[in-house]
C-alpha cells in the first residue's frame, strides 16, 4: 500500500470529487500529499474566481462533516473498469484485483493508499492558494485537524 498521511489522503479523495460535480473535470492527474499541506493539479482551463475558491472550501467541509464511512472493497480488473478509468493505474496482470475506497455515498475510485475509516477523522479542510498556468490547475490545501 502507498504510504500517506491518511487524513490528507481522504481528504484529496473528497476534494477531486468536488471538482468533478462542480466543474465537469477529471480528476487530479498529479498530487502531493504530506501531513503539513497538499496540492492537486487538474487539467483545466482557467483560473478560480474567489467564489469558486470558496465554494470548493464549503462543499469539501460539508461532506466532511457528514461523517461518511470510508471502505474498501476489491473487485476484479474487468468489473472496475465498467465503473471507472484504470488508465492510469499500473498493469496489471489479468485475472488481479482492484482496491475501491468509497467515502460513503460520494466519492469511489481505485486506489492504493491509506484512509481514515470515517470523515469525522479528518478535520477542517483548509483552501490554501491556487494558481493556473498552461492548462494546469493548482490547488493547495492544508487540514485543521480535530481536536
Amino acid at each position: 500500500m502507498k504510504s500517506y498521511n491518511p487524513e490528507m489522503h481522504t481528504a484529496e479523495h473528497v476534494l477531486n470529487q468536488t471538482m468533478v460535480q462542480l466543474f465537469a473535470c477529471d480528476r487530479s492527474f498529479s498530487n502531493h500529499l504530506e501531513r503539513k499541506k497538499s496540492k492537486c493539479d487538474y487539467h483545466f482551463k482557467r483560473s478560480l474566481t474567489a467564489d469558486e475558491e470558496q465554494a470548493i472550501h464549503q462543499k469539501v467541509n460539508e461532506v466532511l462533516l457528514r461523517q461518511l464511512d470510508v471502505t474498501e472493497e476489491v473487485v476484479t480488473r474487468e468489473e472496475a473498469s465498467v465503473w471507472f478509468d484504470l488508465s492510469r493505474l499500473p498493469d496489471v496482470p489479468e485475472g488481479d484485483k482492484i482496491r475501491i475506497v468509497r467515502v460513503g455515498d460520494y466519492d469511489a475510485c481505485p486506489c492504493i493508499g491509506e484512509h481514515v475509516g470515517n470523515t469525522r477523522e479528518v478535520g477542517e479542510f483548509i483552501m490554501g492558494s491556487t494558481s493556473f498556468a498552461e492548462g494546469v490547475l493548482r490547488i493547495r490545501f492544508k487540514l485543521k485537524r480535530p481536536q
